[in-house]
C-alpha cells in the first residue's frame, strides 16, 4: 500500500510540475524511460520554485530579535505551504447562497495537504519589514529518496 502511495506522490510530483502556481524551471526534453518497477523515469526532472513572505513588526515578541526570529519561521512555513500547493494541490471549497435572485452569502475556503520531500532553502533574508523565504525542489531528488527507500 504504501508503495502505490508513493506512486501516486511522485506521479503528482511529476504531472503538478508542469502547472504549479510559482516559478518552474521546464526541461524541453521530457522523454520516459521505463523502470523495472513501472515507473516512469524521466531524462530531466523540472525543479519546483516557492518563495514565503512574513512581516516582521507583525510578529509576537519582546524584543526586534525575536520578532525577527518568528518572521524567519513564518516565512520559511509560507513557502513551504506554497510549495506543497504545486506537489499536492489544494482543495478548494466554494458556497453561495441567492434568494430571489440576490446573492445573500458567498463563501470561499481553501485547504492544502501534503507532505513534502526534499525541499532546500535556497535564501533567507529581510527586505525592509518583510522577512523572504524562498525553497527549492528539485524533483529528481524525490525520485532517488524513493529509489533509496525502495518505495519505488
Amino acid at each position: 500500500m504504501n508503495k502505490y502511495i508513493s506512486v501516486a506522490l511522485m506521479a503528482s510530483v511529476l504531472a503538478l510540475s508542469a502547472t504549479g502556481c510559482s516559478s518552474i524551471i521546464r526541461n524541453t526534453s521530457m522523454a520516459v524511460h521505463y523502470t523495472d518497477t513501472g515507473v516512469n523515469e524521466l531524462d530531466e526532472y523540472p525543479i519546483l520554485r516557492a518563495s514565503g513572505y512574513a512581516v516582521t513588526s507583525r510578529q509576537k515578541g519582546a524584543t526586534q530579535a525575536e520578532k525577527q526570529i518568528n518572521a524567519m519561521r513564518a516565512s520559511k512555513m509560507e513557502a513551504y505551504r506554497e510549495l506543497t500547493e504545486q506537489v499536492a494541490g489544494v482543495y478548494v471549497k466554494a458556497k453561495n447562497s441567492n434568494v430571489n435572485n440576490i446573492e445573500k452569502s458567498d463563501k470561499l475556503t481553501t485547504e492544502v495537504e501534503g507532505l513534502v520531500h526534499g525541499a532546500r532553502v535556497v535564501r533567507q533574508y529581510p527586505i525592509g519589514d518583510t522577512y523572504v523565504t524562498e525553497l527549492e525542489l528539485d524533483t529528481k531528488r524525490i525520485y532517488d529518496l524513493y529509489q533509496i527507500r525502495g518505495t519505488l
